[in-house]
């Protein structure tokens, strides 16, 4: 979670942008799939060398499948949201994995955030206004979401005034 403002926007607005954490960087991926091609080559070639040739492909549909679920999940990384508060107006964009933009505008001084905390600690942040919720920041931490909440909560008490 990025949130930033700069000195410019200090005292006068918010911009934060959100994205999802991925703690295996692409140096690492090539890394873990050259570990897992190794490993599984040599598995496959010992069971080749026993007769059981059959099993040298399973071995490297498992490569395979990994390769495929990791692929999938950095796809699904490049989602993020930006939000923006001005006295003139609260922007929520989401850009989805496949590039699709939706924004969301709202007057500044009608939104409350919420968050709703449940027993066992978990959360999910809203902004509410007007009678509407618009879920933010669902694939941040617990901990990100309370700490988002604080700031925009500051954020739009400085940009009424109040």
């Amino acid at each position: 979670m990025d949130e930033n403002p700069t000195p410019a926007q200090e005292g006068r607005g918010f911009h934060a942008v959100l994205t999802p954490y991925r703690s295996l960087s692409p140096r690492g991926f090539l890394i873990l799939m050259s570990f897992v091609g190794i490993v599984s080559f040599i598995a496959g070639m010992s069971f080749l060398a026993m007769g059981a040739w059959p099993v040298m492909g399973f071995f490297g549909l498992d490569a395979l499948a990994i390769y495929i679920a990791f692929k999938l999940n950095y796809r699904a990384a490049r989602r993020f949201e930006e939000v923006d508060i001005t006295p003139a107006g609260l922007t929520i964009t989401r850009v989805h994995p496949n590039g699709q933009r939706q924004q969301i505008a709202l007057n500044p001084y009608w939104v409350r955030p919420y968050l709703a905390e449940r027993p066992d600690g978990a959360n999910q942040l809203y902004l509410r206004s007007h009678g509407r919720a618009y879920l933010l920041g669902s694939f941040l931490t617990d901990d990100e979401r309370r700490d988002l909440a604080g700031a925009l909560g500051r954020a739009l008490a400085d940009v009424r005034g109040t």
